[in-house]
């Protein structure tokens, strides 16, 4: 795994007021990492986060969403008010690490790093309270449910922004791959929609010795397939993005029966709303048109998840000027692109202004995947970063 060089030389006081408590943090995290929860049953996890919050002075509400928390420091006379988000939920993955501190919740696991999220901001929370030099309000927004797509927007129903009003939000991403503690930035779409679709085509049965006695579902779904890419390929704008992939197909269970019927999952991504609803509208009539074209019918459940994430211009412009000033321009990953994987910040970010990052996990595994752990050592850059992002925000002179 990869690790960070620190300077133990450095004169930046964030860094060094970090380090005096980075261990602690790390073995928060391995913690976190150790008793994972799945969505809206982190119970374990608000109790843990809102406990560390509590004694370091925040005003600490719970309960939103379920387990969702809001913690909020004001300082000076300052009038403007920044949020800062962390998922805290894990995914139904089996672990297959042999780490020390693997999960011991079976079949539970943080694939996707949101122990390290909440890791970073618990850290740069310490840090801000202790130390933090800013007049304004700061609201940490630690959300429940993100890998289902629900926290945010259960968050925002139940009055997240009326109770904790904020002027902008930010958040961020680990992304393995990208060398550790290296920040990207994303100007508009910087993660993809994501909808679903259940698709049953139903045909005739028979035996598959006698195909002409029978409807074949099997052989329209195929044509279906086949057929799904050209929606991609000749409906969509060559200089748009959209994925259209079937995840899922079953069908019978003996080789020489045509099965009644076939059922397929898909999942569909765009940045664009524009190209999301054309994808809504393009894929049940093709798996219509394609299952008469073979005298099959076709049932589809079209539905919709969430938004593409789309970063807002000024905020973002904000946040990169940030990480130049605090980190260097070494630190910064140029010309890092879109991702289409999808995230329920976009909900947050429909609410208010503001930007979503992304920090290195450097070599790693994947994400969702088994094998998969969050990069300790990038915990004390990105915990510095939201320090430095929270004081420059909340300058009286920061218009």
């Amino acid at each position: 795994m990869d690790t960070i060089a620190q300077n133990p030389r450095s004169n930046d006081p964030i860094e060094k007021g970090i380090a005096a408590y980075l261990d602690e943090i790390i073995a928060l995290r391995r913690d976190l990492h150790q008793y994972p929860e799945l969505a809206f049953q982190e119970l374990r996890t608000s109790k843990l986060v809102a406990s560390r919050l509590s004694s370091w002075g925040y005003e600490v509400a719970t309960g939103i969403a379920g387990t969702g928390i809001v913690a909020t420091l004001r300082r000076g006379e300052g009038r403007k008010r920044i949020g800062i988000r962390a998922d805290i939920d894990a995914l139904p993955i089996e672990e297959a690490s042999d780490l020390a501190y693997a999960s011991s919740n079976p079949g539970v696991m943080h694939a996707c790093g949101h122990d390290g999220h909440t890791a970073i901001l618990l850290a740069a929370a310490r840090y801000l309270a202790e130390s933090g030099n800013f007049s304004g309000t700061l609201r940490l927004i630690f959300q429940p449910a993100e890998e289902i797509g629900a926290g945010a927007r259960k968050m925002i129903s139940e009055g997240l922004f009326e109770r904790f009003p904020v002027d902008a939000v930010f958040g961020l991403h680990n992304w393995p791959g990208v060398p550790a503690g290296q920040f990207g930035f994303v100007t508009g779409p910087a993660m993809a929609s994501v909808d679903q679709a259940s698709i049953r085509i139903v045909g005739k049965g028979g035996h598959g010795a006698e195909p002409h006695r029978a409807v074949d579902p099997v052989l329209a779904s195929a044509s279906f397939i086949t057929a799904l890419q050209s929606v991609v390929s000749r409906n969509v704008d060559p200089q748009d993005m959209a994925v259209a992939t079937v995840g899922s197909i079953h069908a019978g269970s003996a080789s020489n029966v045509i099965p009644e019927s076939v059922e397929m999952k898909l999942t569909m991504r765009a940045f664009s709303e524009e190209v999301r609803r054309l994808l809504q509208e393009r894929i049940p009539a093709l798996a219509r048109a394609q299952a008469e074209s073979f005298g099959a019918e076709a049932d589809v459940n079209y539905r919709l998840g969430f938004p593409a994430l789309v970063n807002h211009a000024k905020e973002t412009a904000f946040a990169r000027d940030v990480a130049y000033d605090a980190l260097g321009l070494a630190a910064i990953e140029k010309d890092f692109r879109p991702r289409t994987a999808s995230e329920d910040f976009a909900f947050m970010l429909q609410a208010n202004p503001g930007s979503y990052l992304f920090v290195g996990n450097g070599d790693s595994a994947p994400l969702h995947s088994a094998h998969y752990d969050f990069n300790d050592a990038i915990i004390a850059p990105a915990a510095r970063y939201w320090v430095r992002l929270a004081e420059a925000f909340l300058t009286e002179d920061n218009g």
